[in-house]
């Protein structure tokens, strides 16, 4: 199997919150609540809508071509799939996803989906019982960590594949849970969804992904006609359509999702099986077309989707908990992206750690590393080196129209809940 570099963006955390919304058509439908839930910390008061969301307005045309990737040709060496797959001869452009490292000018408090704790009382918190504060996604999906992770449970529609490389967020398993709830309900006959990996127990990087690394990127497998994986390079051919759109559909109108990588061979079944079946064809050309479309190309995709979600609460955690993560040494940990020319002793000087403690923290028998890996490098003191994302907006869903949205929850307005 051939292997390309990926990967993209975000941040935060658990506890209740509710995420305002715009008034628009079908706007704030609620995942399933998770059943388990951390110690409660505080009653939520409302929170402002975030400000100027991000619409999803990208028509696609009568004469629509084939989805392909605008996006930078870089290949990213990514997701060693649980399915065989076959290396690709496609020399379309791959998505690129990793996230952008760079922080805006005014990174001040702007809290949002945390309102409900103030700093004192979150500060208070992680020095007590860092527990109560639900999951975090600290730094970023390609360079970052999980922070009370919750591993993903087994359930009736769906196989955890890989349980040791399977902990989440709250929100991420409550969203992955909905989704195919959804299409469980629509298609009771549906086989059991294949969930592959998610994140490490603590986050931080897995081999061979790029990102993976702070519970907000997931790899589900194919729905087939059956519970068995067809062993078979050209998958776009035998998975079963119907079912893999209602995944998609259910994933963007029900969840918060960042991006959907897949094979631009499998998108393009699944765009024709859409308006072929009724769909609005403007709404779904938003989904593959366009520079904000949700369903991206990736090389190394033609066997399982790549989703990324926005996590809004542990995003925001974990930006508000990263000046205090000196104050809880078990959590004090930078990660660290290897360049050509580094080694170990260099990286921790500078850092201020040792080479001993970098190697126990990454298992590592002996003084070799190499390019491209990520690092998680014990920290004595305040991280001065580590990149904080930027506060999250998060944007709206990419809903169809009123008259064609057939997944609308009986619960009205969205409000996700994580205690």
């Amino acid at each position: 199997m051939r292997k390309f570099l990926l990967a993209t963006l975000m941040l935060s955390g658990c506890a209740v919150a509710p995420v305002v919304r715009s008034s628009a058509p079908g706007a704030g439908l609620a995942p399933i609540a998770p059943a388990a839930s951390a110690p409660a910390v505080a009653a939520a008061p409302a929170i402002a809508p975030a400000a100027a969301p991000v619409a999803a307005t990208a028509a696609a045309s009568d004469a629509a071509p084939a989805p392909a990737l605008a996006d930078s040709a870089q290949a990213v060496a990514e997701e060693e799939s649980d399915e065989a797959d076959e290396a690709d001869d496609d020399s379309g452009d791959a998505a690129d996803e990793s996230e952008s490292h760079e922080v805006a000018a005014n990174t001040g408090p702007d809290i949002r989906y945390t309102a409900d704790l103030s700093p004192a009382e979150l500060e208070r918190l992680w020095k007590s019982t860092p527990a109560a504060l639900g999951s975090m996604s600290v730094g970023f999906v390609d360079a970052g960590r999980l922070v009370n992770g919750e591993r993903f449970p087994e359930g009736e529609g769906w196989t955890v594949v890989s349980p040791a490389k399977a902990w989440a967020t709250r929100e991420t398993i409550a969203y992955v849970q909905a989704a195919i709830r959804a299409v469980r309900a629509a298609h009771p006959d549906a086989p059991p969804l294949r969930v592959n990996q998610i994140s490490a127990q603590d986050g931080g990087y897995i081999r061979p992904h790029q990102s993976h690394q702070n519970g907000r990127d997931v790899d589900l497998a194919f729905y087939y006609p059956t519970a068995e994986v067809v062993r078979a390079r050209a998958r776009e051919k035998v998975i079963d359509l119907g079912l893999n759109w209602a995944l998609i559909k259910s994933i963007a109108t029900l969840t918060d999702v960042q991006m959907i990588l897949v094979d631009k061979r499998v998108q393009k079944r699944l765009y024709d099986y859409a308006l072929a079946h009724g769909e609005d064809r403007a709404w779904v050309g938003s989904l593959f077309f366009g520079s904000d479309r949700l369903i991206k190309h990736a090389r190394g995709h033609r066997d399982h989707f790549h989703v990324r979600f926005f996590n809004p609460r542990a995003q925001e955690l974990g930006r508000r908990v990263a000046p205090l993560l000196a104050q809880q040494p078990e959590f004090n940990v930078a990660m660290h992206r290897v360049r050509r020319g580094d080694n170990l002793g260099a990286i921790a000087r500078k850092y201020g750690t040792t080479v001993v403690a970098i190697r126990k923290a990454n298992h590592l028998k002996g003084n070799a590393i190499r390019a491209g890996i990520t690092l998680s490098i014990p920290l004595r003191g305040p991280c001065v080196h580590c990149a904080v994302p930027p506060a999250l907006v998060l944007p709206e869903r990419r809903l169809p129209p009123p008259s064609t949205f057939a997944s609308a929850s009986p619960d009205g307005p969205r409000a996700v809940s994580q205690r």
